[in-house]
């Protein structure tokens, strides 16, 4: 029987980095989980070209039972220094070194190697596996993967995402989202400001109307002290303009992020964003010239997570871990879709997130093994106990 160290040896030999193609580790899984008697593994097209999820599912085709799921695309090695090849797996002083080890082949792995003993198990509720494309970069594949569960022969009434949290159960996180601004001005000389339309002072306004926010958030709340910071965030990220001091601008561009406690509505802040350049940035522009203006294109969004209080995935998984299971963290996941979808969804996984995207990312076989427990106990509880 493979072990889960075993695994994340495969996994991670597999270079998955967001931009290339999964597929190879994706038909890599599928076989191994035919090969184990999975009743149905779907390799399902994804988001992109050479992207691809995975749906497997394990004992009877029924409604309900339990959804593993994790993101098999990783974050680039390239300008990082590591002490050895980041596509194999080195063991050292109770550490497993590799690219995803944490972030998250581990999770993956220990969901994998975990196959033949749920496959023994008296089963009367199923168990989906769920693996995604791209989450570093927009979550596309857990989006696709949502929209074809309806194809599925069932679906999940709870999911566990393995992202790290030191196997500590995380019933919420915020949303996020990524939004491109583009302004389109008038170019001219800029000894005659008045002829042209500035693309870079307008996109500045909208910038300073970002600052105003963050510092609304900050001191008007609402307040959630179980995240840090315990409010929603907002804040501009990246800009580009102008070709010279003595040109007016003709375009520029920023992007942005909210990050919201599930309180507030990333997609409703976007819209008021929205009227306030409607009304107060582009008239003087649409002045001078009515085919300027500026635009906010969402880019990217993740749902937030919420998991009701007395919801019974919390339980369950907090008797599984034998963690607390209220945590509540800034950063966003998949989860957050499956909520969405209709699927209770809870974020719990081995490793320190301390060591995503780090030069000799490395997780603790303890924690592995945490996770190995945890997982048939969960099993247990959700998809074999009458």
């Amino acid at each position: 029987m493979i072990s889960t160290a075993g695994m994340l040896a495969e996994l991670v030999a597999f270079d998955t980095t967001s931009h290339r193609s999964n597929l190879a580790l994706i038909e890599h899984a599928a076989a191994f989980l035919r090969a184990q008697g999975a009743a149905h593994v779907a390799v399902l097209p994804g988001a992109g070209e050479g992207k691809v999820n995975l749906h497997a599912i394990i004992g009877p085709m029924t409604e309900g039972g339990l959804a593993l799921s994790g993101h098999v695309d990783t974050v680039t090695t390239e300008g990082q220094t590591w002490s050895s090849d980041p596509l194999r797996l080195r063991r050292e002083n109770g550490r497993l070194y590799g690219r995803g080890t944490t972030d998250m082949k581990g999770f993956v792995a220990s969901c994998l190697a975990a196959v033949p003993a749920i496959a023994a198990m008296p089963l009367a509720r199923p168990v989906h596996l769920f693996l995604t494309h791209d989450e570093e970069v927009d979550a596309s594949g857990a989006r696709s993967l949502v929209e074809r569960l309806g194809e599925a022969p069932c679906r999940p009434a709870f999911c566990v995402v393995g992202e790290p949290s030191g196997m500590a159960p995380i019933v919420a996180h915020k949303g996020k989202l990524v939004v491109r601004g583009r302004a389109r001005g008038k170019p001219g000389h800029s000894s005659q400001p008045g002829r042209g339309v500035n693309a870079l002072q307008a996109a500045a306004e909208a910038i300073a109307w970002v600052a105003a926010e963050a510092r609304r958030f900050a001191a008007e709340g609402p307040f959630d002290p179980g995240f840090d910071p315990p409010h929603s965030t907002i804040h501009a990220g990246l800009f580009r303009a102008g070709e010279s001091f003595s040109i007016i601008p003709e375009h520029a561009e920023f992007t942005m992020e909210w990050r919201t406690i599930p309180e507030d509505s990333a997609p409703a802040e976007l819209e008021r964003m929205r009227a306030h350049i409607a009304t107060a940035i582009e008239p003087a522009m649409k002045a001078v010239d009515p085919s300027t203006g500026l635009w906010l294109e969402p880019a990217c969004w993740y749902p937030p997570l919420a998991l009701a209080a007395e919801h019974p995935l919390r339980a369950m998984v907090a008797a599984a871990t034998g963690r607390d299971g209220a945590g509540k963290v800034s950063y966003a996941t998949e989860a957050g879709l499956f909520q969405e979808a209709g699927i209770a969804a809870i974020v719990c996984g081995p490793g320190d997130i301390a060591q995503a995207h780090q030069p000799d990312e490395w997780i603790a076989e303890s924690e592995l093994a945490a996770c190995d427990q945890a997982l048939l106990r969960l099993v247990r509880q959700v998809c074999v106990s009458a």
